[in-house]
């Protein structure tokens, strides 16, 4: 039955990858533009899905880290010239230090208190990014030349821009799912479910919250790379404190825990508030509020839970159907 289970997924998975490979010689520019910043958001979220998700930490900061790594690849290109393939292993490799920097006084802190310490974060980042402005460029921000596809490649602007995300995207997804079918994810599981418990069978809870905050921050830099790539332009006020909080947001709404989730989530930062922004310029915040309103109460698991539901609702509506019939 897992072979069963495990050859349809695998099959699931290639059928979705060829399509989205497919996509950006479907659709317009635009189009394939916000696709590229979907997956810019969900890699964002695969690594706050591991901190919080995984290991129970709840993060409002994580906009933070997708700005350092969205600025460090800006300046590495701007000032110092640096390819821009080889401003991603710099800008995962420094938020990764950062985040394992910051993990580990947040070993003492849980819940509401940890939530409220990177959100502090979030929140005095912005005026420090406008202060130096020499080296940020202030409320102006940097702007940076886009990427210029390859000749062989024989694709648009757009198009090499959506695959080079693709990729980024794929390979966070890649080594999350290796996490997690690993020692590591068994013992981050156990700390969110029972961190006493945990501790008797031998895990270190302080050594895996560390490295769960060091990952997480990573994969945000990293998010931040392929943001400088896609936007060619990062300012102070693209970060502000509700760039976190609509990323925990599209977390939950896309899956907490769930491998599919942050996917999901991705789509649901990108598309609802540009679509309802059609719409009326008010509606962006109203539609997203009620969309989260609306998908707690239909699928409490996220989006990425509600195939079980529908196919538990149909369930339970079959079985009524036969009662009533004998």
């Amino acid at each position: 039955m897992s072979k069963v289970l495990h050859y349809r997924s695998g099959l699931i998975v290639a059928v979705l990858l060829v399509a989205a490979c497919a996509l950006p010689f479907q659709l317009a520019p635009f189009h394939t533009f916000q696709l590229s910043m979907a997956m810019v958001y969900a890699v964002a979220l695969v690594g706050l899905n591991l901190l919080v998700g995984q290991t129970g930490q709840i993060s409002l900061g994580h906009g933070a880290f997708l700005a350092i790594g969205a600025y460090t690849t800006a300046l590495l290109i701007d000032r110092w010239d640096a390819p821009y393939l080889a401003a991603l292993p710099v800008a995962a490799a420094l938020t990764f230090v950062l985040g394992f920097a910051l993990g580990i006084p947040a070993l003492r802190l849980k819940g509401l208190y940890l939530a409220l310490v990177t959100l502090a974060i979030a929140i005095f980042l912005v005026p420090l990014l406008k202060r130096f402005e020499s080296l940020t460029g202030g409320s102006m921000g940097l702007t940076v030349d886009k990427i210029v596809p390859p000749e062989w490649s024989g694709l648009a602007e757009d198009q090499w821009l959506y695959f080079l995300a693709l990729g980024v995207a794929v390979l966070s997804f890649l080594i999350i799912a290796g996490v997690k079918r690993s020692r590591v994810g068994r013992a981050l599981n156990a700390i969110r479910d029972n961190e006493v418990a945990a501790e008797i069978m031998g895990v270190r809870p302080a050594h895996y919250k560390t490295l769960a905050f060091a990952w997480s921050a990573m994969l945000a830099g990293m998010a931040g790379c392929v943001y400088t790539w896609v936007i060619a332009y990062v300012s102070p006020d693209s970060f502000a404190t509700g760039l976190s909080i609509t990323l925990l947001a599209g977390l939950v709404v896309g899956g907490l825990g769930s491998l599919w989730g942050p996917l999901l989530g991705g789509f649901f930062v990108m598309y609802v508030p540009s679509l309802s922004q059609d719409v009326n310029q008010a509606a962006p915040g109203v539609v997203f509020g009620l969309v989260i309103i609306a998908v707690m109460y239909l699928a409490p698991t996220g989006l990425a839970g509600l195939s079980g539901r529908v196919a538990h609702w149909i369930e339970q509506f079959a079985r009524k159907g036969k009662t009533n019939a004998h």
